[in-house]
């Protein structure tokens, strides 16, 4: 397992007493990412053993409430707690003022440092990237300005095959990361042992494609094709498609058939109305159209 999501909390509007705003916990290659911090944000945290030692990137997709009002919470506590590194806030222009201004009426200056990467392109760009995992946004369409994000492994070395390298003494352990870099293996006698042989294929890197607030947007399909996971909103089914236009959501219909033409492994629909009290629905009206799909529900989780 290289990827793991943990739903926070997944339904729309406001916070009620067991429906909570949208906020994801993904673990992918050995990093950990909060993607969007509703209220009560640091309280599922604590529900669901998410480490707060461990979470340096934040990425907001949007500044309506329900998506970030948890962050100047989250901020605070880190300082309480004692926190010491950089915490590195991404999501639209605008993220920095508001969060500035209330660390500063609140004269809740922290410890540590916020470092703010605002984001204004309507194109899909690279907005973080280490040895490990690289971020790019998708850009949506929503009543404010929109992104969601995919998350995606950079691609592992290749394992050895111990037991053949062992064979050849004339193989060090200072050889091996060459090795595991794809180069073949000359022994003195001049024989090429092919790197085939002395190594096997690593995984598939794994990817996540995270979908928020949204209407159908199928030029989108082409950024998250092939993902792994996908989550995308569904915020109405189709017998209230009419008020998709005026809210830009989307149904879990199209959800779906964002899904199928994606041809990604597994959807996620979630950012439920409070008009709906089954959120079964959801699952069964997004699978008329793509067979592999899970309900968002908090304190669940997906692993790849």
């Amino acid at each position: 397992m290289s990827l793991k999501l943990t739903i926070l909390g997944c339904h729309s509007a406001t916070p009620r007493i067991n429906a909570h705003p949208t906020s994801q916990h993904l673990e992918i290659n050995n990093s950990h990412f909060i993607i969007d911090c509703g209220e009560g944000t640091q309280r599922q945290m604590r529900k669901y053993k998410v480490g707060f030692s461990k979470i340096n990137h934040i990425f907001i997709s949007h500044l309506h409430g329900d998506h970030f009002f948890g962050l100047i919470g989250l901020i605070s506590t880190f300082g309480i707690l004692g926190r010491e590194k950089d915490l590195h806030i991404y999501g639209p222009k605008g993220i920095k003022e508001v969060t500035v201004l209330q660390l500063k009426l609140s004269k809740s200056w922290t410890s540590y440092q916020l470092i703010f990467h605002e984001l204004t392109s309507t194109e899909s760009e690279l907005i973080f990237e280490d040895d490990k995992v690289s971020v790019t946004t998708i850009p949506l369409t929503h009543r404010v300005y929109t992104n969601g994000f995919l998350f995606k492994e950079k691609p592992k070395a290749r394992g050895l095959n111990i037991d053949v390298v062992k064979t050849y003494k004339e193989i060090e352990t200072c050889d091996y990361n060459n090795i595991k870099a794809g180069r073949d293996f000359t022994l003195s006698t001049g024989e090429v042992l092919p790197n085939s042989m002395l190594t096997s294929a690593p995984e598939k890197p794994k990817s996540y494609a995270y979908c928020s607030d949204t209407m159908y947007k199928p030029d989108i399909v082409p950024i998250i094709k092939n993902v792994d996971l996908l989550y995308h909103e569904a915020t109405f089914l189709t017998d209230r498609e009419d008020l998709c236009e005026k809210t830009k959501h989307s149904t879990a219909k199209q959800a779906g058939i964002i899904a199928r033409d994606a041809d990604v492994g597994k959807l996620i629909v979630g950012h439920y109305s409070s008009r709906y009290s089954n959120i079964k629905d959801f699952k069964t009206e997004a699978e008329a159209v793509f067979p592999t799909v899970e309900n968002a529900e908090a304190g669940k989780s997906f692993t790849v």
